[in-house]
């Protein structure tokens, strides 16, 4: 037998490291450069490899998509287990989220989730997830001053995206401190 035929088959493994690559590949180059064989190659497996996971390029980008909506969950768990203050407590989290998404170089948060605005499973991906969010938090984080906050620290993020946000990195900081003091009942 070969050395590829006696390899021990880690599923879990191969599929997490496709769901990188491809994030990787799109971070640094772009959506359009998340070909299959990009990503296979990238994650050191065959095609027929990857597509035993992924039928298809669309499969992999909404995997891709819906791991960064579970990264986010979790991000913003952790950052609601850190609020004593109940009220605002998950848009604080939210703009927190998305501020540190902004601070890393846009993280993996960069042109997946701007497909979600023209591809129409992404965008229902997205705007489940975060009725789902509003909903679980709505007693806590209802009313305009709170959805105003959250709007405005995703033109942040969106600012940032794009590499221009108006202001020097530190003003962007001032910004968030305030976007944060919203959300506080006064």
């Amino acid at each position: 037998m070969t050395e590829a035929h006696e390899r021990k088959k880690q599923p879990e493994i191969v599929r997490r490291a496709l769901l990188d690559c491809a994030a990787q590949i799109s971070q640094e180059q772009g959506l359009p450069a998340v070909t299959l064989q990009a990503v296979a190659d990238a994650a050191h497996v065959t095609k027929g490899g990857l597509l035993h996971h992924f039928p298809n390029k669309q499969a992999l980008v909404q995997a891709v998509f819906h791991d960064l909506l579970e990264q986010l969950d979790a991000q913003i768990d952790e950052l609601l287990e850190d609020d004593p203050d109940a009220h605002g407590r998950f848009t604080r989290a939210y703009i927190r989220a998305f501020a540190n998404a902004d601070s890393q170089g846009a993280s993996n948060w960069n042109a997946l989730p701007l497909s979600s605005l023209t591809d129409p499973e992404m965008k229902a991906m997205w705007s489940d997830w975060y009725a789902s969010r509003l909903a679980r938090h709505a007693e806590t984080d209802a009313g305009p001053e709170l959805g105003i906050a959250r709007y405005a620290a995703d033109g942040l993020w969106l600012a940032g995206l794009l590499e221009y946000s108006g202001v020097e990195a530190t003003g962007q900081d001032v910004l968030i401190e305030q976007l944060i003091s919203m959300t506080r009942k006064t």
